[in-house]
């Protein structure tokens, strides 16, 4: 059995072949595809072997479906492919339809739309060294376990994530503000979770991890998602099987204009929502949003330059009104933006918002703008209620050159004020809801809290505050005694 160091090597070594042919950010229309087929044509071969050993081998008896979690067609094996000597991209593709048509309910358009046919950008020996490296190693559930190999699809992700560059932000959430927000959502057994944009699908399977780790019933939770990208939205989809998560429906569509996960005609509602959704996008149908016909828009129409607000308004229509709670990862400019203030003061007169943390720079991928997440509910404990509490975890971050990461004790040092909901001095403060209004509707937690930034609003180090203030001191000092050297002087006169 291979170790997870092991595993990740010779996953992420079949990359390494494609380099200098195809562009980095397009490995992974090929390489997810691939892989999630040798793990289901080695499983299914696995299951085979069970079932016949279990009926005494009787072929026909281990064939059954009843026996297999996907069915793979005659000639549609990995085994078949592998087999071929030329125009093997045509028999990749033709293996993967043929497993999609048998398995409608489940893996229908999975394997995404990757051209497998063109020998321009795959040749056939570049195909057969591909095949031939995953061939090395059996994934069956003996040799390579759910947890390993879902841990093992994590870990490509964020490598493909780190060598795509622009594709990323849509493809990989910072995992460990993830955890933070798992945490802060607290999901429970049987309750329904969702994700508006959710990507290749972290948000959603740290739900189910978080509960397996706490000893909890996992599968019983229901992960819905959707994606308006095709290959991405496929990714999301074998993510989930890789890692044994089988309760689970991800759709592919525009979440704004075609929300795909509806019940009785109107957004289906959930317990818990989490998203980190594409910020400030221009490129959306607000003329329909004017008219929503799921009544998205209440709070008013976000201008076209920012859709922020009409996913925002998506979420809080999709909450469950009983114990519906949501986290979204956002820039700051959610939280102050002049264009937005009167939707904002709507939001905030629902008494939905529950806390705004201000998270430090460099956490979302390929971009240095500081985040902040925004938590709200539709039931507020008594407590909480006509409340919001403001968190300045800006210098919780350990700061990297090109990303940074929250450490176990970031982490566990906002999670516990988020949870003591009190003031605590310089870093959390409960405000209520009239004062916030007063104040522009703004959720700015620096208006709030303060923090140690200069004036151009860069953070300074406890030094560099410090040295500005003694600069400052000296130089009020200097004027001071000019004024009073002058003043001297004209009584002299």
């Amino acid at each position: 059995m291979m170790t997870q160091q092991e595993l990740e090597k010779y996953l992420w070594g079949a990359a390494t072949a494609l380099r200098g042919t195809i562009d980095a950010g397009d490995y992974k229309q090929y390489i997810f595809p691939l892989l999630f087929f040798k793990r289901i044509s080695d499983v299914y071969d696995e299951e085979f072997e069970s079932a016949l050993a279990e009926s005494d081998g009787d072929i026909a008896y281990a064939a059954f479906a009843e026996n297999h979690h996907f069915q793979i067609p005659q000639g549609a094996h990995w085994t078949d492919v592998r087999e071929t000597t030329t125009n093997i991209g045509l028999a990749l593709q033709n293996a993967m339809r043929a497993i999609e048509q048998a398995n409608p309910d489940t893996l229908h358009g999975i394997f995404g739309d990757a051209s497998w046919t063109n020998k321009e950008r795959l040749s056939d020996s570049m195909l057969t060294d591909l095949i031939e490296h995953y061939s090395q190693h059996k994934l069956n559930l003996k040799n390579v376990p759910d947890d390993k190999l879902g841990n093992a699809y994590e870990y490509l992700i964020k490598e493909f994530a780190d060598d795509g560059g622009h594709t990323a932000a849509e493809f990989y959430t910072n995992r460990t503000v993830v955890k933070l927000m798992t945490m802060i959502m607290d999901p429970q057994p049987g309750e329904s979770v969702y994700d508006p944009t959710c990507g290749s699908g972290g948000l959603l399977l740290n739900c189910a991890l978080h509960l397996k780790d706490e000893g909890k019933e996992y599968r019983t939770l229901k992960l819905y998602g959707q994606e308006i990208n095709l290959l991405t939205s496929a990714i999301a989809r074998m993510n989930m099987f890789m890692h044994g998560i089988e309760e689970f429906d991800i759709v592919r569509g525009d979440t704004l204009t075609n929300p795909g996960l509806l019940e009785n005609d109107e957004l289906k509602k959930f317990n818990v929502i989490l998203a980190n959704p594409p910020y400030s996008i221009k490129s959306w149908d607000r003329d329909t949003f004017v008219n929503d016909p799921y009544g998205r828009n209440l709070w008013g129409t976000p201008p076209q330059n920012c859709a922020d607000y009409a996913f925002e308004q998506h979420i809080h229509k999709s909450m469950n009104e009983e114990n519906g709670r949501c986290i979204q990862l956002w820039p700051h400019g959610i939280l102050f933006r002049d264009s937005e203030k009167k939707m904002r003061r709507e939001m905030i007169e629902t008494d939905t918002v529950e806390c705004v943390i201000a998270l430090g720079k460099n956490l979302f991928y390929n971009s240095a703008m500081e985040s902040a997440l925004l938590i709200r509910r539709t039931n507020k404990d008594k407590n909480k209620k006509g409340k919001i509490l403001f968190i300045n975890a800006f210098d919780e971050v350990k700061d990297e050159k090109t990303i940074s990461y929250l450490l176990e004790h970031h982490i566990d040092k906002i999670f516990r004020a988020y949870s003591e909901y009190k003031d605590i001095d310089g870093f959390a403060r409960v405000v209520s809801n009239v004062e916030i209004i007063k104040n522009d509707s703004s959720l700015l937690v620096t208006n709030y809290v303060k923090s140690t930034r200069g004036d151009d609003g860069s953070k300074k180090s406890f030094q560099e505050t410090l040295e500005e203030w003694s600069n400052k001191s000296i130089k009020y000092n200097k004027s001071m005694n000019d004024l009073i050297d002058h003043l001297e002087g004209g009584k002299s006169v």
